[in-house]
C-alpha cells in the first residue's frame, strides 16, 4: 500500500512538472517549489525565455553546469534546500540576474567524503544583481563575491541568522553608491568599522541579537564607540534595529553622531506626518 501509494505521487509530481514547463514556455516563470526534486528537470532547459525560476523547499545540493544555457533568468530563488561551499559555480554564467535568494541553505558548510566540493559558498555574480537574501547559511564571514567592485546596483543584502563576527573595510567601500539595506540580525558582531560612513545610500541597518555590548559611554581609542559617528552623520540611515544588544537607550543617545541620525528621522517624520513611510519612530528597539 505504501509503495503503490509513493509511485502515484512520484507519477503526479513528473506529470505537475511537466504541466508547469509547457506553460513557462508561455509566461517565462516557472515554480517548482516542494516538488521534492535532487536535479532540474531536462525540460528547463528548453525554456529560452525564462526569466523567473523558484527551486525553494527541494532536495538540491549542486547546480549542473547546463545551468548557464538559462542566460535570461533575473530572478532566482533556490532558499531551503541543500546547497553548500562550491556547489553554485553555474550562477556566474546568469548575466542577467537581478534577484537571488539562497535562504536556508548550507553556503558556509562543506560537504565531506568522495564528492566534496571546491569552491568558495559564493561564485562570482551579476553586475545585474539588486538584492540577495543568505540568511540562515552557517557563514562565518560575508562572502566576498557579493562586494566585488563591480555589483554596483546592489541594494538589499540579508545576512540575517548566520555566525559573521565582522564587516570589512572593502564591503563598505565596494557597495558605497548602492547599498540601501542590510540585515545582519542574529550574528556575533561586536562593533562595526568607520568605513561604514562610506556607505552613501544606506537607508537602513538591522543588528538585532548581536554582540554589542556597551558597559559605559566614556570612549577612548582603545574603547571605541561600537557604532562609529560616520555611521550616524555620513549616510542617510533612518532606520535602526538594535534589540537584542546589550546597551540601553539612554546610552545609545550619547554616541557621538547620534543626534544627527535623530534630527533625521524627525524631518521624515514630520514630512510624513499625514501617513509616511516609517511605521517605528521608537529607541531602534532598545529600552
Amino acid at each position: 500500500m505504501g509503495q503503490s501509494h509513493s509511485k502515484t505521487t512520484v507519477k503526479v509530481r513528473k506529470h505537475a512538472v511537466k504541466q508547469k514547463t509547457e506553460t513557462a514556455h508561455k509566461t517565462g516563470v516557472l515554480s517548482l517549489t516542494e516538488h521534492n526534486l535532487s536535479a532540474l528537470p531536462e525540460k528547463i532547459y528548453e525554456i529560452s525565455n525564462l526569466r523567473t525560476l523558484d527551486l525553494s523547499h527541494n532536495k538540491i545540493k549542486r547546480l549542473p553546469i547546463k545551468m548557464n544555457t538559462l542566460a535570461n533568468i533575473r530572478n532566482l530563488n533556490l532558499s531551503y534546500n541543500q546547497l553548500t561551499k562550491g556547489s553554485l559555480i553555474p550562477l556566474s554564467a546568469l548575466d542577467n540576474l537581478q534577484s537571488l535568494s539562497l535562504s536556508y541553505n548550507q553556503l558556509g558548510l562543506e560537504i565531506e567524503g568522495e564528492k566534496k566540493l571546491v569552491g568558495p559558498p559564493l561564485p562570482s555574480l551579476s553586475t545585474h544583481l539588486k538584492h540577495i537574501k543568505l540568511d540562515h547559511n552557517h557563514l562565518t564571514s560575508i562572502p566576498k563575491s557579493i562586494y566585488a567592485p563591480e555589483l554596483t546596483k546592489l541594494e538589499k543584502i540579508d545576512l540575517s541568522y548566520n555566525r559573521i563576527h565582522e564587516i570589512p573595510k572593502e564591503f563598505c567601500e565596494n557597495l558605497s553608491s548602492c547599498l540601501t539595506e542590510l540585515n545582519l540580525d542574529h550574528n556575533l558582531i561586536a562593533s562595526l568599522p568607520r568605513a561604514m560612513g562610506l556607505l552613501v545610500k544606506l537607508k537602513s541597518l538591522s543588528l538585532e541579537s548581536n554582540r554589542i555590548v556597551v558597559l559605559s559611554t566614556s570612549f577612548d581609542q582603545k574603547h571605541p564607540q561600537p557604532l562609529p559617528e560616520d555611521l550616524f552623520v555620513s549616510t542617510p540611515l533612518i532606520d535602526l534595529n538594535l534589540k537584542g544588544n546589550r546597551m540601553t537607550n539612554g546610552q545609545l543617545n550619547e554616541f557621538q553622531g547620534f543626534e544627527a541620525f535623530l534630527e533625521r528621522r524627525q524631518k521624515l517624520k514630520s514630512k510624513n506626518i499625514h501617513g509616511g513611510a516609517l511605521t517605528d519612530l521608537g529607541m531602534c528597539g532598545l529600552e
